[in-house]
């Protein structure tokens, strides 16, 4: 049943920022349990939830007691067992178009990117502050520079990555579009992936996903 899911997040986490996207657009009750991945050397660390997931990363969805990680095949398990509304457009063809959109942004941009790598520059190499987001930005806009090309005055590009519903491909693009402006990234200069960012975050699903809007963000200033 849909009131077992358990997602083990943390709120800027943007793998668990997409499932959280795909369980709003399902209409999917879930419990987030937090696992902060910075304080006391990272929660993701510890032996308890090591066994929930050795690789030590989240997200984790629990379904009952079905473990599910990594975000992709959390969100076609999601489509698959609540079927409407669909994350996956019916022709072989979109559905292919959907998943490399999808895969461009979760296993091609964003694990150049991502804690563990900016963890190692800085404690095993030492690298400065100013250089660590300089790596991020420049594979942030190699990556958007691809995908701006990939949607831009295709056919199958609509209000959304692929038609005018939301796919897996908007559950990853918005949390890589909030990544990159946190580093300073002008989204501006990729203009159809800016133009589905806004019409993503105007979807109420987008909305609650937001980082600031979970129970584990911290207090704003």
């Amino acid at each position: 049943m849909a009131d077992q899911l358990k997602l083990y997040s943390y709120w800027r986490s943007s793998a668990a920022y997409r499932v959280r996207i795909g369980l709003n657009l399902k209409g999917l009750p879930y419990e987030t349990v937090p696992v902060h991945l910075v304080r006391d050397g990272g929660e993701q660390h510890a032996d308890d939830y090591r066994e929930l997931n050795p690789q030590e990363l989240v997200p984790v969805l629990k379904h009952g007691e079905r473990v599910l990680r990594q975000s992709l095949a959390i969100l076609e398990y999601l489509d698959e067992t609540w079927p409407q509304p669909a994350l996956m457009p019916v022709p072989t063809r979109d559905r292919q178009r959907v998943r490399a959109i999808a895969q461009t942004i979760a296993c091609e941009i964003h694990p150049l990117n991502n804690l563990r790598v900016l963890q190692y520059f800085t404690n095993t190499w030492n690298v400065p502050q100013p250089e660590r987001e300089e790596w991020i930005r420049h594979w942030v806009v190699d990556g958007f520079t691809a995908l701006e090309k990939m949607l831009d005055g295709h056919p199958s590009t609509g209000e959304f990555c692929d038609g005018e519903l939301p796919t897996v491909a908007d559950c990853c693009l918005v949390p890589q579009v909030y990544n990159a402006r946190r580093f300073g990234v002008d989204i501006e200069q990729f203009p159809t992936i800016a133009r589905i960012d806004r019409a993503c975050l105007a979807l109420p699903a987008f909305e609650a996903a937001r980082p600031e809007n979970q129970p584990d963000a911290p207090e704003p200033n």
